[in-house]
């Protein structure tokens, strides 16, 4: 068994922050896309009109948003999981050595030599 003692917490800020801009990348276009359609439904009805411009910035943000606050929580929860870890223990985990997988290059029915690309 091997035991995770404790974790980096900027570099495991760094990938939920990163991690979580991503996410925001892909909701971008939900976000416009329900700005386009409580923009027209807005019209139709004759109820209050939604700015298109709201839904645009936000899709613009919404990567920036989910990135810092994924960068600050994953700190936070680095920093716990390392104060928690001191007093319980880290989480344990069983590794196995897999032997390397070599490709098989197919031999000349001719020479019995292998083939060359």
């Amino acid at each position: 068994m091997t035991r995770i003692k404790s974790v980096g917490v900027m570099s495991f800020a760094k990938i939920a922050g990163l991690g979580y801009f991503a996410l925001g990348l892909l909701l971008a276009p939900l976000y416009l896309f329900i700005g386009l359609m409580a923009s027209i439904a807005g019209r139709q009805a004759g109820g209050p009109q939604f700015p298109a411009a709201l839904f645009v910035v936000l899709a613009i943000l919404s990567p920036f948003l989910y990135g810092g606050m994924g960068f600050i929580t994953g700190a936070i929860g680095a920093l716990v999981y390392n104060l928690l870890a001191g007093w319980v223990g880290g989480i344990e985990m069983e590794f196995e050595a897999v032997p390397p997988v070599y490709p098989v290059i197919p031999a000349s029915p001719i020479s019995g030599q292998p083939l060359q690309p």
